[in-house]
């Protein structure tokens, strides 16, 4: 695959939201196309892209490890340059991606080349390790937010989270028994993965339609 982007949903959308994967997964993962085709029928344009280290992953042997989060920053903002999207543009992506992002977006926002940043399972902490927290610079965020979170969730279950410090700009949707990837046990909470990518589609839709500019 030598794309530079996956384009999901109609190119005339007024709203494009350029997402990237986790740190253990690519671009075109299973649960990345669903969120993508999900959001794609809510009537947003959906581009997707790589990190360096995932590409190479394609055409070398070797898997190289992700690297800090932190370092990824000039990747993301290339990328957000390249797209060089018409109209509004939202950036977020999966996990790491979405926590890299989060990481930009106030420049980009006081520049005003984006409107919003969108989390698809922030991970606030290493699973398993909760005192390693990651939301420091949630704390002053500017950027208007929407984190959609399973609530049980092995990098930030709703119990944790809702003791955190977090902008006033986050809204949060927090997803019945879902997990990592949003997925919940439709034994236990009777709804299916289909159904919360549709929750959080329309979810996205409703708060994109908030944001000004």
């Amino acid at each position: 695959m030598g794309e530079r982007f996956l384009f999901d949903g109609p190119d005339d959308a007024a709203i494009t939201i350029l997402l990237a994967h986790g740190a253990g997964a690519p671009m075109d993962s299973a649960s990345m196309s669903a969120a993508a085709k999900a959001l794609a029928e809510a009537g947003f344009r959906i581009a997707r892209f790589e990190f360096g280290y995932m590409a190479a992953r394609r055409t070398s042997e070797g898997r190289k490890p992700p690297p800090w989060a932190e370092t990824l920053n000039p990747e993301y903002n290339a990328a957000v340059a390249e797209l060089a999207a018409d109209g509004r543009l939202i950036i977020g992506g999966k996990s790491m991606g979405g926590r890299v992002a989060s990481m930009v977006a106030d420049d980009l926002y006081s520049a005003g080349k984006i409107t919003g940043l969108l989390c698809l399972g922030y991970p606030f902490h290493p699973p398993g390790k909760p005192e390693q927290l990651r939301t420091r610079h949630l704390a002053g965020l500017t950027t208007p937010t929407l984190i959609c979170q399973g609530t049980r969730d092995e990098f930030g279950t709703q119990q944790e989270v809702q003791g955190y410090t977090l902008s006033d700009k986050i809204e949060i949707l927090w997803l019945d028994d879902g997990d990592h990837d949003l997925k919940p046990r439709k034994s236990i909470s009777g709804f299916s993965a289909a159904d919360h990518l549709t929750t959080m589609a329309e979810a996205v839709a409703a708060w994109a339609g908030k944001l000004a500019r």
